[in-house]
């Protein structure tokens, strides 16, 4: 199927930053009196902003949570995100060919906030690929796991949702991108956060382990 335009979540499908986000969120919610594990903290946030977790937070610490918390949380996982931020192995190859089978063009469409996606895209070189179509689940009504962050990915590019192509890999953001009425694809890497099956189960219609397979499958 020839594809309008290609949406591409950012985190954990263009830059490797959830074990670093994750690493920084776990430290913070450990000082506040909430110990996971690794494992733990990513099955609870990949895919779903700290903020949409309030009360589960608020439960486990004792704590309230406030903005000045947050803002912390922010600034010390932009220092770790910028010391340390890599890029998803094959990704540019895959945003080069998206942006060559796509009439209508490709967007980023995160749940993350602007800053931070902006901030990673061009650390890692991507942002030429996407000036000017980034958008923040933030500034939407709702976040992912609602579709409306890649409804206005797609209203932007005119492409109607039916003919758009999202590339995600958590469940949320599968969830997100079925509800909008796209066909979504899931990177699930060897050492993934995600099952195949659990993507799958979450309404992916392919699930592919390298990001530099994206070309051939477009191709297909």
């Amino acid at each position: 199927m020839k594809f309008d335009a290609v949406l591409f979540d950012c985190d954990g499908v263009l830059v490797d930053s959830e074990g670093l986000t994750n690493a920084v969120l776990r430290d913070a919610l450990q000082e506040r009196g909430w110990t996971l594990s690794a494992e733990e903290c990513m099955a609870l946030f990949v895919g779903k902003t700290v903020r949409e977790e309030r009360a589960a937070i608020e439960a486990h610490t004792g704590k309230p949570f406030s903005q000045e918390w947050l803002e912390e949380f922010y600034q010390r996982r932009n220092r770790a995100l910028e010391a340390s931020l890599e890029i998803v192995p094959g990704a540019r190859e895959a945003v080069a060919a998206a942006q060559a089978h796509a009439a209508l063009g490709i967007a980023c469409a995160s749940g993350a906030d602007r800053f931070k996606v902006e901030m990673q895209l061009a650390k890692v070189g991507l942002m030429p690929y996407f000036e000017g179509h980034v958008f923040s689940g933030h500034e939407m009504p709702r976040s992912k796991p609602a579709p409306d962050v890649y409804l206005a990915a797609a209203r932007h590019l005119n492409a109607q949702p039916q003919r758009c192509l999202v590339i995600e890999d958590s469940v949320a953001g599968i969830t997100a991108g079925v509800a909008a009425g796209a066909t979504v694809w899931a990177y699930c890497p060897a050492m993934g956060h995600q099952s195949a099956d659990l993507l799958r189960q979450a309404g992916a219609q392919a699930v592919f382990a390298n990001m530099g397979d994206l070309p051939g499958l477009l191709a297909a």
